[in-house]
């Protein structure tokens, strides 16, 4: 996507290794200013919501969800599957600075990781409050008892499981042991006793040794290679969920590579408006550059390009194959019919106006970044919605069709994840530097 050619220096002033270290490090060493209180208020509302929907969900039931005996899935796994969306990033930028040497990601990988584990959490959540009782969520866990009771191995919730297990132990895995340098550097710069304490339990004696360094960049590659087919696997699994059915909507090869592509699509943009924030927030645009921005719009701008063509290809597979059913899925239900709206939202945040980046003027205008990403995920959410809505509520039989509404639990449910996701990264930028300090170090001679 990004030639690897593609030089430009990492660093936007010239600045020794102690300023870079004094500036990455201020966050973390200074008191909070009023925004990060005032969004953990925010996350935190989110928070008593999401646990009120979740304590509702539990002691009533998933009565108080807007499903139908036809709509079996609604919120639910519609925000499961974004939400795993978004988690593909963090774990794509290290692929791309590890095993594709793109360099310019080393200033945006760490935050990406951070996003990437807390949006795969509250992915979790969903399959788990979606059982109706969750304490018995160990019995899709494959180990021997004595009740002989074993998982269906046929079962994609039995795939999802395994699935979204690994790439969350992967995913710590990697944002942990790429931070150990950076956790050593602060424990050493630490002013009192458990800080220092905390710091160094964590960053497991480093010691920046030349023999430490080239066990630790052996590990991240070899980390690194393990994930590249994970990133791929995950998503692609929870597109046969679907694809594995018959109805109409989602019988279809297409879904693995069209889930994949536009989950590396949502994700980067959730990576644009964060790293947006956190430049304008903590003034690092020394070191997210205005060519780092430019780099993820490009990405966008092709992954729009796919995304648009999916979207084609899915209409001409419906037409050419000459099924009523799908035609009507494609052409009725979802292009003209109940579910247009959303449908030609979802062509116009993610196929249409990501095509503006194609102007340089755009892809350095952060006003039109900012607003563009936003947008995307808007219209990745709504894609999710027609995927999965859309075949359910209007299937074969006419006289099963249903419309489908979410309820204020269905709602407190999304909205509590989005209290996780926002508490976790406001608590990351506090304690953990945002960018990695020691790559941003290694790789400055050579970017510049």
């Amino acid at each position: 996507m990004i030639a690897s050619s593609i030089r430009w220096p990492m660093v936007g002033a010239q600045k020794s290794s102690k300023d870079i270290t004094t500036e990455l490090l201020a966050p973390n060493e200074t008191k909070p200013a009023l925004w990060w209180y005032i969004g953990m208020g925010i996350g935190t509302i989110f928070l008593a919501y999401g646990a009120w929907a979740f304590y509702m969900s539990l002691s009533v039931g998933l009565g108080t969800w807007g499903l139908t005996n036809s709509v079996g899935w609604g919120w639910d796994i519609i925000n499961f599957v974004w939400w795993i969306g978004i988690g593909h990033a963090g774990t794509a930028f290290t692929i791309f600075f590890l095993v594709f040497r793109q360099k310019w990601a080393a200033s945006i990988n760490r935050t990406a990781e951070a996003m990437t584990v807390f949006a795969v959490m509250c992915a979790g959540i969903f399959p788990l409050i979606h059982m109706g009782r969750p304490w018995l969520a160990f019995f899709i866990m494959p180990y021997p008892n004595t009740r002989l009771l074993w998982v269906n191995f046929n079962s994609p919730l039995f795939w999802d499981v395994v699935a979204i297990s690994t790439y969350l132990l992967m995913s710590i895995t990697l944002w942990y042991f790429g931070m150990i340098p950076d956790l050593a550097t602060m424990r050493d710069r630490a002013k009192n006793k458990i800080s220092k304490e905390i710091y160094g339990f964590f960053s497991m004696g480093w010691d920046g040794s030349m023999i430490s360094y080239n066990r630790y960049e052996t590990l991240t590659r070899i980390l690194g290679g393990l994930a590249a087919p994970l990133v791929i696997s995950v998503h692609t699994i929870v597109a046969l969920d679907f694809s594995i059915s018959v109805l109409p909507g989602w019988h279809a090869t297409i879904l693995p590579p069209y889930f994949f592509v536009g989950a590396i699509f949502s994700g980067f943009a959730m990576v644009l408006t964060i790293m947006i924030l956190m430049r304008k927030a903590f003034k690092i645009s020394d070191f997210i550059t205005e060519k780092h921005l430019d780099s993820i719009a490009r990405v966008l701008k092709y992954g729009s390009l796919v995304i648009g063509l999916a979207y084609a290809i899915e209409l001409f597979i419906a037409w050419y194959s000459g099924v009523e059913y799908e035609i009507y899925t494609f052409f009725n239900a979802r292009a003209s019919g109940t579910f247009s709206t959303a449908f030609w939202i979802m062509v116009f945040c993610n196929a249409i106006v990501p095509q503006v980046f194609w102007f340089k003027k755009a892809r350095r205008n952060i006003a039109i970044l900012f607003t563009v990403s936003i947008l995307i995920n808007i219209g990745m959410w709504f894609e999710r919605f027609i995927i999965l809505i859309s075949s359910l509520a209007e299937d074969f039989l006419p006289s099963s069709w249903t419309d489908y509404s979410p309820t204020l639990v269905d709602i407190g449910v999304y909205v509590g994840t989005f209290g996780i996701f926002i508490c976790g990264m406001l608590l990351f930028i506090r304690y953990i530097p945002i960018i990695a300090i020691n790559e941003v170090k290694a790789y400055k001679k050579e970017g510049n």
